[in-house]
């Protein structure tokens, strides 16, 4: 679900993937950070962990479109909300985790835009607030798997995108499909131009 939402945010974002090529690539001059097996390139974990790029733009595709669109807590207790908020024993707290990407008190002016920037300080991925960012929830259920998704999503959105051009088919309409999941009501339909044929 991520990496179709990725995928279709930088096919609208040229500049965005240009950069992220640049990384790979960048990545790809040290032998440490890659293997050949085959001559097929693998990306070793330190060559992941570099890609800076990579994972804000990742992260921003997951702000703007939460695999996890809305989240429901209840209530065990009588209980007072930071905002002073009362909620009482049994009732329902929902948390719309796909509004909040979307609010100008929360991210800013530019919420509306795929900015990966917003990401990294100094050339560093600097990861945002639990609490607003929850697309991995917060506290104490803060999701095990965040790290080793992150892993997952990188290799292969490297991996596509060091061997194609991911385009979306031209008309192909693309629309939010609502349901515990932020699905594409369609899927997303795209051609694969082959980018290397050496080293790939």
């Amino acid at each position: 679900v991520a990496l179709a939402w990725f995928f279709w945010l930088i096919h609208k974002n040229p500049q965005v993937e240009n950069k992220i090529l640049a990384e790979i690539y960048e990545i790809l001059c040290h032998p440490q950070c890659r293997t050949q097996d085959d001559h097929i390139t693998v990306f070793t974990e330190d060559g992941l962990k570099k890609m800076v790029y990579l994972q804000a733009a990742l992260s921003e595709s997951l702000r703007l479109y939460p695999s996890v669109p809305i989240e429901m807590k209840q209530v065990l207790e009588d209980d007072v909300l930071p905002d002073g908020t009362r909620v009482k024993k049994g009732a329902r707290v929902f948390n719309f985790l796909f509004s909040m990407a979307r609010m100008e008190s929360i991210w800013g002016k530019d919420c509306l835009e795929f900015k990966p920037e917003r990401w990294i300080t100094d050339g560093k991925f600097v990861s945002a607030n639990q609490f607003k960012y929850p697309v991995f929830n917060a506290g104490p259920r803060l999701c095990l798997g965040k790290n080793f998704s992150y892993t997952q999503m990188k290799m292969v959105a490297a991996s596509v995108l060091l061997r194609y051009s991911v385009k979306v088919v031209e008309g192909h309409s693309v629309v939010p499909k609502l349901t515990t999941t932020l699905y594409m009501k369609s899927g997303l339909v795209v051609t694969l131009k082959p980018r290397l044929v050496n080293n790939a």
